[in-house]
C-alpha cells in the first residue's frame, strides 16, 4: 500500500490527504518528525520535508504540488486541476496564492508560533507575529467570500485542488481556533461545504497529544 509521510498541522501534507481520499485512493499515514532529521528519511526527500508519498511499486514522490500533479494525471478518475488549459491556469493560479502567499503571511507563522516552537523547544510564541498574521488572515477570507460569490467553488463552477489547498491551510488555523468565522459568512459558507465532504472528514479526527482542537472544529454545522 501507499504511504504518506505527514506532519498533523502541515498545509501541504493535508492537501495530498484530501486529493488522495478524493480520488479513492487507499494510503496508509506515518507520521515523521522533521526536526530529528532522520537519515532514513532523508534518504527518500533530501530536503527533509513533508510530504513524500511511496507509492506502491516503491516511486518516490517529495512536494505537495509535485504529487498533486502526478496523482491527477496518472489516476484521471476525478480531475482536480481542470479540464482546460484556461481552468488549469486559474486553479494553479490560487494554489499559489494560499500555498505561497497566505501560507507565509497567516498559517506558517501561526503554526510556528504555536506549534512548532513547542515542539522543538524554541522558547515562548511571540505574540507580535500571532498579532500580525491574524490580521492578515481576515484579507484572505474576504477573497474566498469575493470568489464564491462570483462561483460555484473557488476556481470555478467544479470543486478543484484550489478548493483542497485552501481548506488544507485553513483547517489547520481552524484546529487551533484561529479563524474567525463569525466576522466572514462568506468563507464560511464555503468552509463548511468543503467540510461536509467525505474526502475532508478523516482530517476532523485528527487530534494532536497534548494539543486537543476546539469543540467546532469537527462540527459540521459550526
Amino acid at each position: 500500500m501507499r504511504k504518506l509521510y505527514h506532519t498533523w498541522l502541515s498545509p501541504f501534507c493535508r492537501k495530498v490527504r484530501i486529493l488522495l481520499k478524493e480520488k479513492g485512493l487507499d494510503f496508509e499515514l506515518e507520521v515523521e518528525k522533521v526536526w530529528e532529521r532522520r537519515q532514513a528519511f532523508l534518504a527518500l526527500n533530501p530536503t527533509g520535508q513533508v510530504p513524500v508519498l511511496v507509492e506502491h511499486d516503491g516511486r518516490v514522490l517529495a512536494e505537495s504540488q509535485a504529487i498533486c500533479e502526478y496523482l491527477d494525471e496518472v489516476y484521471p478518475n476525478k480531475m482536480l486541476l481542470g479540464f482546460d488549459p484556461p481552468s488549469r491556469a486559474e486553479t494553479r493560479r490560487l494554489i499559489a496564492w494560499w500555498d505561497l502567499k497566505f501560507g507565509r503571511e497567516a498559517s506558517e507563522p501561526l503554526v510556528f508560533e504555536k506549534v512548532m516552537k513547542r515542539f522543538m523547544a524554541m522558547g515562548h510564541p511571540e505574540s507580535a507575529v500571532i498579532r500580525i498574521a491574524h490580521a492578515n488572515m481576515k484579507i484572505h477570507l474576504d477573497y474566498i467570500a469575493y470568489l464564491t460569490e462570483r462561483r460555484n467553488w473557488l476556481a470555478g463552477d467544479d470543486f478543484s485542488l484550489a478548493d483542497i489547498t485552501a481548506a488544507a491551510h485553513l483547517s489547520c488555523l481552524d484546529y487551533l481556533g484561529d479563524v474567525p468565522w463569525d466576522d466572514h459568512p462568506g468563507a464560511k459558507d464555503w468552509y463548511a461545504r468543503v467540510k461536509s465532504r467525505p474526502s475532508f472528514r478523516p482530517l476532523l479526527a485528527d487530534h494532536i497529544p497534548g494539543l486537543p482542537p476546539p469543540k467546532h472544529y469537527a462540527d459540521l454545522d459550526f
